[in-house]
């Protein structure tokens, strides 16, 4: 009788250790996500002391024929498809760069990791004051012959481009200390062993870096391509979405309709469908990742 206890107790342990964040977990995301989800099929706007009102789908009708939905979701994937390769593939590069036994190498990795300890508050003024008509790009450019500068954020043509530019730059230090991590476990024996084979220079890391990194490249895929579907800090501070919609994204269009126009149960609508397309993300690198 006291073994079978002390076995039911050294199984209940774990779990009552886990009860605490359990229950944090349960009121701070669990719970609010399955009210988002109910509220999704109901109108619940303006006047938020009235009780929600059932529609059923009512509000994925509306979003099924919103332009504007549909032209944040075009945005959110050339966000997507613009940030990602580069967030993949030039950080292994500085990586590289920077893991070399080289007198105050540590400065330069201090260097390329100073913009992720930024706030994307601070780090979006200080990119919309270069931005600006009289800002240091158009004043270089001035300088080299282009008349005006050119409209960075006041450009349709330009503007999603230019905050894209601010989330790559942003995020260049903090998947090169991710890949530097990956590089540092890898034995210099096999360089070596690429060297006496006449494999040299950039080819030895086509031959043995990039294979055996290929965790590394799927771990800054995923956590680049989810952190681009929910881009909103910069848009918020540089843009709030224009010009003329032009640099809207998904997650802004829904802070919009939640806070600006209280349409609280269509911004809950929004964000389903944006839960939906993340976990679609999310199993294409859970079979990448199994293959």
């Amino acid at each position: 009788m006291r073994q079978s206890s002390s076995r039911v107790l050294q199984t209940l342990t774990p779990y009552l250790f886990l009860l605490p964040a359990g229950l944090v977990l349960l009121v701070t995301v669990f719970f609010p996500t399955a009210q988002a989800f109910l509220l999704s099929f109901t109108r619940y706007e303006y006047d938020l002391t009235q009780a929600p009102q059932w529609i059923g789908w009512a509000n994925f009708q509306r979003l099924w024929g919103d332009p504007i939905f549909w032209q944040t979701l075009r945005q959110t994937l050339l966000y997507l498809v613009g940030v990602v390769p580069v967030l993949v593939t030039v950080p292994l590069g500085l990586a590289i760069l920077v893991n070399r036994p080289l007198k105050g190498i540590s400065w330069f990795r201090a260097f390329y990791y100073t913009p992720v300890i930024l706030s994307m508050v601070v780090a979006g003024l200080a990119w919309k004051y270069l931005y600006a008509e009289n800002g240091l790009f158009n004043q270089i450019l001035q300088q080299l012959g282009v008349e005006n500068g050119l409209p960075w954020l006041t450009s349709p043509k330009f503007a999603l481009f230019s905050v894209m530019a601010v989330t790559v730059w942003k995020g260049l230090g903090y998947y090169m200390v991710v890949y530097l991590a990956g590089l540092q476990s890898i034995p210099e024996e096999l360089y070596e062993a690429a060297s006496l084979d006449g494999s040299d220079g950039w080819r030895k890391h086509w031959d043995i870096t990039v294979p055996l990194m290929r965790p590394y490249l799927l771990l800054v895929g995923t956590i680049s391509a989810l952190s681009a579907t929910k881009v909103f800090e910069e848009v918020y501070v540089m843009t709030q979405g224009g010009p003329r919609n032009s640099s809207k994204t998904v997650v802004y269009y829904l802070y919009e309709q939640a806070f600006d126009r209280l349409e609280i149960s269509y911004a809950c609508t929004i964000g389903l469908v944006l839960f939906l397309l993340i976990l679609g993300l999310s199993f294409a690198n859970l079979k990448l990742t199994q293959r």
